[in-house]
């Protein structure tokens, strides 16, 4: 029964975020849904074989009325201020939000506004713009700056193929409204923001450094992706590589990685105590999340692997859909944005999804493939990852990867040696000087490995295909037969959840 209400509040939550993210319903709808569950369980008492059934139903009316109001109540405003001077050239005052973007032509800069200046006045400002500075702009988290440029509202754009990309929503999600294009910008100002983030973000640099003194380009670019999770480290010729042959996984921050941060923490302290054990992979989950940004992708990974902590510490078990489940109806709760309007939580949701709904499944088929160096898990894992973002991935872009299996095969077997082995040559960058090189080579061989793979597989005829653009209800429609298709497996194998996090009885 617990499982059930669980559910009910997971569901009725983000079917009440989702109705509010496409509807203009607000709190008058959130109220009826309210009073329709109070109506659902008084029925309810007059027979009482339907308990059960009203009970859930008025659990997901109630929780869908939260979706709602949160929805209605993170809906981002304009100031009055800002909306007379849009299309103008203006100069602000604000503090950079968030670690500098860098881009192979700009900066971009999320700036948290304190101030307005213009025509003799300053006029205090609180909203979020996205600051275009040219590429030698030297800002970092946390700095004061001056910015002057074109203020502008952020625009839909086509991504090819008739794909439509809402851009004004994409960076709603990060409380941006409004962007300041041409951006010349001049720090007033250093040492703002949280302490923890600014020392998370110059260990992480630090880091950077050494990988760029013992690794020659595209090797750091990639160590810088797969160990730091740097924004297009790879460079956008090797990117490209990596999506048509459907690595790009690898190169982006993924669950997968924090998944091999927390395992190699947990091997590192596996002499430890069982609580220091726990505690030290605590730790290193949530500084590596604050060093990578906190984007949503990593913390609902690492929200997961800190679940997994929790339990090893106290010998519990948990249901891992139950854990993805809730940790993602957190997220969006704490950021309803994040349900339609970012990728990366989307298509990182569904692949967990997958990975634990049809991995078993698909490893049974599997069993032709040698177990050896995890060849048959990464089969199954990549399938059944592949099922689930499938129709988002081609909903979004209309790219399809037809060397997806044999790419990942070969590829991800190095992943974790050649993260293990870049962070080792980062640290020799940092210490060794002019021997970095040499330290670093295993890393270097493993990484020029997994390039040529991508580089090969994207480079055969018909790697990839493009489809053009196609209704949501088709969307719709295909992940409604992959939820037949989990709940008869369900009713095949006795329950959805045989995957625990994590129990460690010492």
């Amino acid at each position: 029964m617990g499982g059930s209400v669980l559910w009910s509040i997971i569901i009725g939550i983000l079917l009440g975020v989702y109705l509010r993210s496409v509807a203009d319903i607000s709190w008058p709808v959130a109220g009826l849904f309210v009073l329709l569950g109070l109506i659902v369980l008084l029925a309810a008492y007059m027979d009482i074989t339907k308990h059960r059934a009203a009970l859930l139903i008025a659990v997901a009316l109630v929780a869908c009325a939260v979706g709602i109001v949160r929805m209605d109540t993170a809906t981002l405003e304009v100031p009055h201020e800002l909306v007379q001077v849009v299309g103008e050239e203006v100069v602000l005052i604000g503090r950079v939000a968030e670690e500098p973007d860098v881009r192979e032509s700009n900066v971009r800069l999320t700036l948290q506004l304190e101030a307005l200046v213009g025509g003799g006045a300053t006029t205090s400002i609180q909203s979020r713009v996205l600051a275009i500075a040219p590429l030698h702009s030297d800002m970092a988290y946390g700095d004061t700056v001056r910015a002057h440029g074109q203020l502008s509202e952020p625009e839909t754009f086509d991504t090819g193929s008739g794909h439509v990309f809402n851009y004004p929503m994409y960076l709603a999600k990060d409380g941006i409204t409004l962007v300041l294009s041409f951006a010349e910008v001049e720090r007033l100002a250093s040492g703002g923001g949280t302490y923890a983030k600014r020392f998370a973000l110059q260990i992480k640099h630090a880091l950077l450094a050494g990988l760029h003194r013992a690794l020659p380009e595209p090797q750091a670019g990639l160590a810088s992706g797969i160990v730091l999770g740097e924004k297009r480290a790879a460079g956008e010729s090797l990117s490209d590589a990596f999506i048509r042959s459907s690595l790009i996984h690898v190169v982006v921050l993924s669950g997968y990685n924090i998944t091999l941060v927390l395992r190699s923490a947990d091997w590192i302290a596996q002499s430890l105590p069982r609580i220091a054990r726990a505690g030290a992979g605590g730790l290193v989950v949530t500084f590596f999340i604050l060093m990578t940004g906190g984007a949503a992708t990593a913390v609902r990974a690492g929200a997961m692997a800190l679940i997994a902590v929790y339990a090893r510490l106290t010998g519990r078990i948990f249901l891992a859909l139950r854990a993805l489940g809730a940790v993602s109806a957190l997220m969006v709760l704490w950021n309803p944005y994040t349900l339609l309007f970012d990728p990366s939580f989307q298509l990182s949701a569904l692949a967990t999804l997958g990975l634990i709904v049809f991995t078993p499944h698909v490893a049974k088929v599997l069993g032709f493939i040698p177990a050896r160096m995890h060849l048959r898990e990464i089969a199954a894992s990549t399938l059944a990852t592949q099922l689930t973002v499938l129709p988002l991935l081609l909903y979004q872009s209309g790219t399809l990867s037809l060397v997806a299996l044999p790419a990942n095969l070969l590829a991800l077997i190095a992943v974790p040696p050649a993260m293990a082995l870049s962070a080792f040559a980062s640290l020799a960058g940092i210490i060794a000087g002019t021997l970095a090189p040499f330290f670093a080579f295993p890393a270097y061989a493993l990484l020029s490995y997994i390039i040529s793979v991508a580089e090969f597989f994207a480079s055969l005829p018909f790697a990839s295909i493009t489809l053009g653009a196609f209704s949501a209800w088709w969307l719709l429609f295909a992940y409604a037969l992959i939820g037949v298709l989990a709940f008869m497996l369900q009713r095949k194998n006795g329950g959805f959840e045989p995957a625990v996090l994590g129990s460690e009885k010492k």
